[in-house]
């Protein structure tokens, strides 16, 4: 063969080890540049049953064979052999110029069978034939904890094992072997393509330096270098964590409150049908009840200021009944709350209501607005309640027939949408009462008929989540209610719907459809509530109050529903004691309740409040908004190279404390991604972190601790190279200036 090209090298290059281990993979990544993908890799092994030159099969490997190696045209063929131990391979050693020894680096028994087996079967053919150990499959060292990887697997194979970290064997324990059997040592992996082409230009070099100590008169030989050294292979960065918000369910909790009619505090009545409704949603939707709405509470301040008037110069002529409450308890706001509400229901019917009296009004708001002490707050309140006990403990049978003619207050309204509006007292308004709890005062709106039933409903049901329910309804009669109630949004979609000739299923079932009627109603929400109008409830905190309505908050939060439908003291009571929650992080919970948002203050430095609240309250797609906000806010300053690894050490326990479990795994990506840096200038705070955490970012910390190994010794093992290549040239330099240029340097293979 030499006679046929003498100017091209032939190198027969034998590829042994046990079964599985990755030979014929390594070959085709070689021969046929194959690349694979997880699926392919995943497939059921074939093993070869006998001793195969692919190039003397295939013409396209055949021209694939040859490659040009230090300036010397080589010609490499492969022989691929079965792993069985017991048959005669004789044949496929004879003439062989190397010997590829693979094991995978995930079968340690494939390592110890190298030594043990191959080696001494090598040698007993080839005594003289240089040996190359190749650790193949070197992508299982990072792969082994892919999901996709291992989910595949266990598709393929119900009987799947996954692989354990006892199972990987490092690179050290490989170079042990390769010492011990002097052999070059390199890692390889036909997945990744890592090292297949490095593999097998140095077993090349290797085989023609053996040839040319052999035969030193080939002088074509001469260029050949050593085998070079591998640099270790790094395992690729892992991807960060994707945070995934849940889609929102704003519209849902809508129509619930719509069609449950939980502490409604309007009756509209339409012929003979009646709807319970809500004052803070009817305002959002349509200025018209907005202003209707804030005429009522005009008309009710100045009828409750003279009627308070009244009493307060009736309570202070009766000694007895001012003495009595005197002596009662002071400053404890609870107990008189409970006192007010176990009256008898005879009482209750002539007290006004807490909340519609002007005077007590003005003090629960100014002490929100002045945020005092909790002590001057109770003191402040119950001073209040108990000049309205005292106001409510008057026998005269006169004032009590006069108040409770006076629960039922109508009056007529010059609009052509309504008839009457009256207001009724909790004792008339349980009449209305459907499915759930009633406010205690109802504002009843008799409805004229220039609005039909169905356009009628169709206009709640728009107002409460921007859609139609039924689209069967005439348009014309729909747009005649949605102008009547001065439904702007609805008015301008049902012109457009005429204009175009759409129908309303055409245009509300569109998959481009979106709906900006809510984020108008989320916003008109936010207003009322930082207005304090139509609150229905009080929370009382550590450092002042907030105001809220029990609808927005049942339909929102399922336990704030629980504790407002149930048998618990909160149900009934107008102001609801919060402990160990500021009035700040509850502000920023009630903006999310009222406009499906977070509030522009919640950030990286703040969030751990309102995750506390988020979680207490079990509100995970509030919890995934503040995820998604801070790992956002966080990753904008990385990108500026700000360091946030002190973030994520501080936030990392406290999420996973409060079930923030996306923000958590991207704590920890960022910790284990940079490792190193941390275990340098932030130690204290890596040590202080849970025992747990730390053997996890101990084992998934990148680079991982064999590759700073690897590359510690490949650039130790390089720094030696230059200076035995500088020793060199000094002792070639030392002697006689005649025969110094003459000396020779045996060639030797460096590993």
């Amino acid at each position: 063969m030499d006679n046929e090209q003498p100017h091209q090298e032939l190198v027969k290059c034998v590829v042994v080890g046990d079964t599985a281990v990755g030979k014929t993979r390594l070959i085709c990544a070689r021969a046929c540049n194959s690349k694979l993908d997880i699926s392919q890799v995943l497939t059921t092994h074939v093993p070869t049953v006998w001793a195969i030159d692919q190039y003397r099969m295939r013409k396209d490997v055949l021209e694939r064979s040859c490659e040009v190696v230090d300036k010397v045209s080589v010609s490499l063929r492969l022989w691929d052999t079965f792993g069985d131990h017991e048959k005669d391979r004789r044949f496929a050693y004879g003439r062989s110029d190397v010997v590829l020894l693979c094991f995978s680096i995930a079968n340690p028994i494939s390592l110890r069978n190298c030594k043990a087996v191959w080696y001494p079967e090598i040698r007993k053919f080839c005594p003289t034939t240089p040996i190359v150990l190749v650790a193949c499959k070197n992508d299982l060292r990072y792969m082994y904890r892919d999901e996709k990887f291992l989910k595949m697997w266990r598709e393929r194979s119900p009987f799947f094992r996954p692989l354990r970290e006892s199972d990987i064997l490092t690179p050290e324990q490989g170079r042990s072997v390769a010492s011990e059997i002097n052999a070059p040592y390199y890692e390889s992996s036909a997945f990744t393509h890592f090292g297949v082409n490095e593999v097998f230009e140095n077993v090349i070099r290797i085989a023609l330096i053996a040839r040319r100590q052999q035969r030193f008169w080939m002088t074509n030989l001469k260029p050949v270098q050593s085998a070079m050294l591998q640099k270790p292979f790094c395992p690729p960065r892992p991807n960060p964590p994707k945070v995934i918000v849940p889609p929102s369910s704003f519209e849902d909790h809508m129509l619930t409150l719509l069609n449950s009619e939980a502490f409604t505090d309007t009756i509209m009545i339409l012929g003979n049908s009646e709807f319970a409704l809500h004052k803070i949603i009817l305002s959002a939707a349509s200025s018209l009840m907005y202003t209707l709405f804030m005429q009522e509470i005009a008309n009710n301040n100045e009828a409750t200021i003279s009627s308070s008037s009244v009493m307060l110069a009736r309570s202070a002529s009766d000694s007895s009944i001012s003495s009595s409450v005197d002596n009662s308890s002071s400053g404890n706001f609870n107990a008189d709350t409970e006192l007010l509400i176990s009256k008898d229901a005879e009482y209750r019917q002539c007290q006004p209501s807490l909340f519609q009296c002007a005077y007590f009004k003005t003090a629960l708001w100014s002490l929100s607005s002045t945020g005092g002490s909790r002590n001057n707050n109770n003191n402040l309140i119950g001073s209040v309640a108990k000049r309205f006990a005292s106001c409510a403990n008057f026998k005269d049978n006169q004032l009590r027939r006069e108040s409770i003619e006076k629960t039922t207050i109508q009056r007529p309204i010059q609009h052509p949408l309504f008839q009457m509006v009256s207001s009724e007292s909790c004792a008339n308004g349980e009449q209305y009462r459907k499915k759930s709890s009633t406010s205690a005062q109802q504002t009843v709106l008799s409805l004229s008929q220039l609005i039909t039933k169905d356009a009628l409903k169709q206009c709640l049901h728009f107002m409460y989540t921007g859609c139609i329910e039924q689209m069967d309804v005439p348009l014309c009669e729909l747009l005649d209610a949605a102008e009547l109630f001065q439904l702007d949004e609805l008015v301008a979609v049902l012109k457009h719907i005429e204009i175009n000739q759409l129908t309303l299923q055409e245009y509300f079932e569109e998959k481009n459809y979106e709906n900006k009627y809510i984020k108008g109603l989320q916003s008109r929400l936010k207003n009322l509530l930082l207005q304090n109008l139509f609150a229905d409830v009080c929370f009382q905190f550590d450092d002042g109050v907030c105001f809220a309505h029990k609808p927005m908050l049942m339909a929102r939060c399922d336990m704030m529903e629980a504790m407002f439908k149930g048998y618990f003291r909160e149900s009934s009571a107008k102001v609801v004691q919060f402990p160990g929650v500021s009035s700040e992080t509850f502000r920023q919970f009630l903006h999310y309740i009222y406009s499906d948002e977070l509030d522009n203050n919640v950030n990286a430095n703040t969030c751990l409040n309102l995750l506390e609240l988020a979680n207490r309250l079990c509100l995970p797609h509030l919890v995934s908004l503040i995820e998604n906000k801070v790992i956002k806010e966080l990753d904008e300053l990385s990108a500026d190279g700000i360091d946030i690894t002190e973030h994520a050490l501080k936030l990392l326990e406290p999420c996973q404390m409060h079930n923030a479990d996306q923000l958590a795994e991207w704590c920890l990506y960022q910790i284990t991604i940079h490792y190193k840096e941390i275990s340098h200038k932030n130690m204290k705070l890596l040590r202080s972190l849970h025992p747990e955490n730390q053997a996890y970012l101990n084992r998934n910390r990148w680079p991982p601790v064999w590759y700073l190994k690897e590359l510690d010794y490949y650039e130790r093992c390089v720094r030696e190279k230059l200076l035995q290549k500088k020793g060199v040239k000094r002792h070639r330099n030392t002697g006689c200036l005649c025969f110094s240029g003459k000396s020779k340097r045996k060639d030797r293979i460096d590993f």
